[in-house]
């Protein structure tokens, strides 16, 4: 044996008489098995008939294995099939198969047996095998009807699948390159008729024949074997298709006709013979089909469905008893329950719902896709340890169950001496304690599954009925009472509501099965709703998302599987009504609540990984649109639910928009450079100001941008098919990139975009120049522009320009008015405001005297008074700036921790209203706002809190006062400049 081999612990024979015989036999015909290492023949003689044929008919395969390791005997079965001729005849075609069949056979289970290969390679090697001999035997047919002039290849001697049109997929465990040791290959044949090279009218029944042809070529058992048993029941609508599909037939069944459990036998897919690259096409085309974009959760309900009716079948659960090698007679490893099939359902039926959003789980074999829903926290690390080593121990039972007569079975034996026989096979000391170590593995998958699936029994639905009556009869008394005893005060409006529902009327509950889903999730749901403060008006308002609704089984679905969610929504309709009308227009909304860790705190990472499937400038479009939608709304429930303050989620809505313009400006710039060509030296920079700037984006806040351009070299004009002159060019990369922004979608836009803070505003050029923008700071610039860009900062651009930019904004904030000016233009501004734009009702925070206005105002004006010599003063966030201004003795350390606190203070009311009630006139607040109000400021009550906002707006105003001046006195120094109201201040209101 190799010394760098692993020490090797043969199997003892469970057939003591057998491996005597055998290894007598293998002796006599083999000189050189003398050497052997002990118990190598006795452990192949006495436990695996099949594996004694083999070795009996391959010695030197088996010698190879003991000298060099199962690796070179693989190795030299694969390049002898490489060395095999395609236009050889079908008896020597067909010989060189079973050759290769029986050599990597013998090689795979001695490595599996002696443990010198783990499961992966021992799959992955019977998968390789599987394609070699599909792929010289497609070879050798075509070449074969190119003979009889039934197809014309391009080139039959150098490639003949070249100019085919012919590609066939795996499935099932060859497509997950999982492949069993004795195991069908789930395959199916296509033919794109525009990929043919010379088509002829009669090909769809040359290559159905070609396809039966590979059957009987891979099935046929003649001296030597039979290479592989083939299925190609997985085809579009097998009773009816030939064995060879068209792809214009295929895509138009699974477009109309394609269910779940094709979705799911899909994961596995991929090209193994043919023309890879076609076969790879097509999967691209079919994407949509198997990756949804939604959150799919019907679909586990139809896979578990699928395993139900092949527990009624072929599976059945594990009895009780003591005994554990009686529990598990002729238990079956695959479909039984705890067997192979639920680690696998469970692991395709996470991908399916995910996967379409999360292109990284589009992987085909189970322990990969088990760590990457790990990775993606979708399921826990303890949950798949547990998956992950009951599939190895089962599989690998699985294996030596095949082993010992090339069966495909996955059957335990039925009798307690074939038990015996393969614990001793698997190398266990008794059948007690084999049965006991697979008994533990099966029952934690079955306990997974079932957790996983059955989220609630059809008994527990039962007992928790809501019993309303059809239409037209008497209410249940006991139905009323209850909904009584749960606070809602119109009882009989409930139930006459619940009746519509399950009549069907609501187009999304017109289906027996969307009905099932609502019926079920009714007593959550009521206990929910009745929680807030007024349950009546929150059931309206869920009547109202549920009537609206286009479709009801996913939704219904999702709540399904994820119960929690009902709380959360409930909450929503008692507190945030312009929340919940975002909700009945745009259900998928929901799913943000669901999304991926990444998206939170990487959203330009996972909208990269969203992108994969984008295809043009509307598709990133539509996809960002959608996260976005989808991420706002997950940052207002969370903010809601207290379990994100305004500083977070401004920074986590800041992070989103980031990356939305991100990907948004690079899709434009490739699809300018596809139309008009590119501009040779040309750069630019994307500017955010305002809240986006400073990193404080709040709910519904608009994008004040700003695009800045150069060119380093000179062109008279693009390179392209369109050429454009360089002011075209730039001006109509901002016209692109703000319309991909302000775009109407399903969601709506992606944002509202406000330009008006480039130089001249809106009588400026929409795309500024860098030398413009300089002259314009350094010469004409207004108080108020210099106060805004103390917000600015670049979010995208050219990389090698950002430099430039960020020294740009460093001299246009150099003030060039003394301070004195600088604070009289921001009073004189204040006081204006005060006049034109006054607060609209006591919570109108931002406007209101001592509100935000006058913290961001103060923290803006000591920027520019003494960020001149010190620029490190600045920061764009206005807390932080005055934290700076702090340290450096420019503000006293109490005052500035008070403007942050009242900062925070305000930007929290200001949120949450908008949240809730949006812009009120109202002193007086509905109850379920004043309590998300409460919370979230941590004040007791409503007095509490208007008192401190009478405090904390007393200390704004004076501070206001000591650093700028008094908004209500006169105006102090020379005659007040008529300033222009600065767009900064006219957004953003409750």
């Amino acid at each position: 044996m190799n010394p760098q081999q692993p020490a090797i612990r043969w199997p003892l024979p469970a057939d003591p008489d057998a491996a005597a015989d055998f290894a007598a036999r293998f002796r006599a015909q083999v000189p050189q098995a003398a050497d052997l290492p002990p118990g190598m023949l006795t452990a192949i003689g006495g436990n695996s008939p099949y594996l004694s044929e083999l070795a009996l008919t391959e010695p030197e395969t088996l010698l190879t294995v003991a000298h060099a390791g199962p690796a070179a005997a693989v190795e030299a079965a694969f390049r002898s099939l490489s060395e095999s001729s395609p236009a050889a005849p079908r008896a020597a075609v067909a010989a060189a198969l079973r050759r290769a069949k029986r050599q990597v056979a013998l090689a795979v289970a001695l490595a599996d047996i002696g443990g010198l290969w783990g499961l992966s390679l021992v799959t992955g090697a019977l998968s390789r095998l599987a394609e070699a001999t599909l792929q010289l035997g497609l070879r050798h047919l075509l070449l074969q009807e190119h003979g009889r002039g039934r197809i014309a290849l391009t080139d039959p001697a150098g490639d003949p699948v070249a100019g085919s049109g012919l590609f066939i997929l795996a499935l099932g465990k060859l497509g997950g390159r999982e492949l069993n040791y004795s195991s069908d290959i789930d395959l199916i044949v296509f033919y794109d008729p525009a990929a043919i090279a010379s088509p002829q009218e009669t090909i769809g029944a040359t290559y159905t024949r070609l396809a039966r042809d590979l059957v009987k070529l891979m099935e046929a058992r003649e001296v030597g074997g039979y290479v592989f048993r083939v299925d190609l029941r997985l085809r579009p609508d097998p009773s009816a298709m030939p064995l060879a599909v068209s792809v214009p037939t295929a895509m138009a069944y699974y477009e109309t006709m394609g269910r779940n459990w094709e979705r799911a036998a899909f994961i596995k897919a991929r090209p193994v013979a043919g023309d890879i690259a076609l076969g790879q096409s097509f999967l691209d085309t079919l994407r949509p089909f198997v990756w949804r974009r939604h959150l799919d959760f019907a679909a586990i309900a139809d896979i578990h469905a699928m395993k139900r009716l092949m527990d009624a079948h072929r599976g059945g659960p594990i009895p009780p008893g003591p005994d554990p090698v009686a529990r598990l007679l002729a238990h079956n490893l695959k479909v039984g329950r705890g067997g192979i099939r639920e680690i696998e359902f469970l692991a395709q039926s996470q991908q399916l719902v995910w996967g379409g959003r999360q292109p990284i789980l589009r992987v085909g074999a189970t322990l990969p896709a088990l760590r990457l829903l790990t990775r993606l926290r979708h399921i826990t690390s303890e949950t798949a340890a547990r998956l992950t080593r009951a599939y190895r121990l089962l599989r690998q039972v699985e294996h030596r169950l095949q082993m010992v007569a090339d069966r495909q079975t996955h059957a335990l034996p039925g009798d307690r001496a074939g038990m015996a026989a393969l614990a001793t096979f698997m190398g266990y000391a008794t059948p007690e304690t084999f049965a006991q170590a697979l008994l533990t593995e099966l029952l934690a998958v079955q306990c997974l599954y079932d957790s996983f699936f059955e989220l609630e029994d059809e008994d527990h639905y039962e007992a928790e009925a809501i019993a309303v009556g059809p239409g037209g009869s008497a209410m249940p008394e006991a139905t009323l009472a209850m909904l009584r005893s749960l606070g809602y005060a119109d009882a009989p409006r409930i139930v006459e509501t619940i009746r519509r529902w399950l009549s069907g009327r609501p187009r999304a509950l017109r289906s027996e099965r969307a009905r099932s889903l609502l019926e079920h999730l009714l007593p959550h749901m009521l206990r929910a709703i009745a929680a807030q403060p007024q349950p009546d008006q929150t059931f309206a308002r869920f009547d109202h998302f549920v009537s609206a609704l286009p479709a009801g089984i996913q939704l219904f679905s999702l709540f399904s599987r994820n119960p929690a969610l009902i709380d959360r929504i409930a909450l929503l309709l008692g507190a945030a009504p312009g929340l919940a009308d975002h909700l009945a227009s745009h259900p998928g909304s929901l799913e943000g609540l669901l999304g991926s860790e990444a998206a939170r705190s990487d959203p330009l990472r996972a909208l990269h990984a969203q992108l994969v499937d984008a295809d043009g400038l509307e598709d990133v479009i539509a996809l960002t649109r959608h996260l976005v939608s989808e991420e706002h709304f997950r940052i207002g429930v969370a903010t809601l639910e207290g379990r994100m303050d305004v500083d977070s989620a401004g920074l986590a809505r800041t992070a989103l928009a980031d990356a939305a313009l991100t990907v948004i400006l690079d899709s434009v710039v490739a699809q300018q450079t596809a139309r008009y060509g590119w501009l040779r030296g040309a750069s630019f920079a994307v500017l955010l100001l305002g809240k986006g700037g400073s990193r404080e984006m709040m709910p519904g806040s608009d994008l004040d941008l700003m695009l800045i351009y150069d060119r380093t070299e000179e062109a008279e004009a693009s390179a392209g098919p369109r050429p454009l002159a360089p002011s075209q060019w730039f001006a109509r990369l901002v016209n692109a990139f703000t319309s991909a922004l302000t775009v109407q979608g399903v969601e709506g836009p992606l944002y509202k975009v406000d330009m008006r803070l480039r130089p001249s505003g809106n009588q400026g050029p929409v795309a500024v120049s860098l030398a413009a923008f300089r002259k314009y700071h350094a010469e004409q610039a207004w108080t108020w522009e210099q106060m805004a860009l103390t917000r600015a900062r670049i979010v995208t651009g050219t990389a090698s320009f950002l430099p430039l930019v960020e020294g740009m904004l460093r001299e246009a904030l150099s003030p060039r008015r003394p301070a004195a000016a600088l604070r009289r233009d921001a009073l004189d501004m204040r006081r204006r405001m005060l006049r034109d734009l006054a607060a609209q009702g006591p919570w109108d925070v931002k406007l209101i005297p001592g509100g935000t206005m006058e913290v961001e105002f103060t923290a803006q004006i000591l920027q520019l008074i003494h960020g001149a010599d010190r620029p490190e003063l600045r920061d764009t966030t206005t807390a932080q700036a005055l934290r700076k201004l702090a340290e450096a003795g420019c503000l006293p350390s109490d005052e500035a921790e008070m403007l942050v606190t009242a900062d925070h203070f305000w930007r929290t009311i200001q949120s949450m209203l908008r949240l809730t009630v949006g812009q009120t006139r109202k002193a007086e607040l509905p109850e379920a706002t004043a309590r998300i109000l409460l919370a979230a400021t941590r004040e007791a009550d409503m007095p509490a809190l208007r008192a401190r906002m009478e405090r904390t707006a007393a200390l704004v105003r004076a501070s206001f006062i000591r650093h700028i001046g008094d908004p209500a006195a006169g105006v102090a120094g020379a005659a007040a400049v008529d300033v222009p109201l600065p767009d900064q201040t006219t957004g953003e209101s409750p």
